[in-house]
């Protein structure tokens, strides 16, 4: 049977969907309306059910969704029931930053590694992961089982550290150089602009405080 095509709008949907069931689990929340859901999403109803129908709906007449049923179903869809050896690869500010949030443990991301350029940043220790110099990366994915490589390098280097990740046998990079990564097809790219996120809020503010001289 062919693959059901999910739109790209959709699948950037689902992990606000994760996150906001989990916090009504914390809250102790059983269940709720699409009309529930929508008013704290910020998306209508309509759009909710559409959305959850593409992966079989989930939800009962009159009584709304289960809040745990759906968010460890929204989990699976997203791969979070399965396991990830993640790398980082550019040990400056941001790469500390993202081996130091300790939030990936609970989805299923685990860091093993993490590379730099740096000879002095060498054997400094980030939650008890030991920086590495790039030199040694082709060896450690030989003896070493990773999925998905995080890209905190500047533009210049981001493409061809890319190209041997994927000639290593890397099939998932998360980028946060500031350029778009094209690679081979089996490999899966997230490019990340965070640079672009500042932008769309800056422009948001400008609307809401200048609106006149657009």
């Amino acid at each position: 049977m062919q693959k059901k095509h999910i739109s790209k709008a959709v699948i950037n949907r689902l992990p606000r969907y994760y996150r906001y069931l989990g916090d009504l689990l914390e809250k102790d929340v059983v269940r709720i309306s699409s009309k529930e859901l929508s008013e704290k999403m910020n998306v209508t109803a309509s759009q909710i059910r559409q959305d959850l129908n593409n992966f079989g709906g989930f939800g009962q007449q009159g009584y709304g969704y289960n809040v745990e049923y759906l968010h460890t179903e929204i989990g699976k869809i997203l791969g979070l029931d399965r396991k990830y050896n993640l790398i980082i690869i550019g040990a400056g500010n941001l790469g500390q930053a993202l081996a130091n949030y300790v939030d990936f443990e609970r989805r299923g991301f685990f860091i093993k590694g993490i590379f730099d350029v740096n000879p002095k940043l060498v054997g400094l220790s980030i939650r008890g992961i030991e920086i590495r110099l790039i030199d040694e990366l082709e060896e450690f994915l030989k003896v070493n089982q990773v999925d998905i490589a995080a890209l905190t390098l500047p533009k210049a280097k981001a493409p061809k550290v890319a190209s041997d990740l994927a000639k290593w046998g890397i099939k998932g990079i998360w980028n946060f150089a500031p350029t778009d990564l094209h690679l081979v097809e089996n490999v899966i790219v997230e490019n990340v602009h965070l640079a672009e996120s500042l932008m769309k809020l800056s422009y948001k503010l400008s609307e809401q405080q200048y609106p006149s001289d657009k």
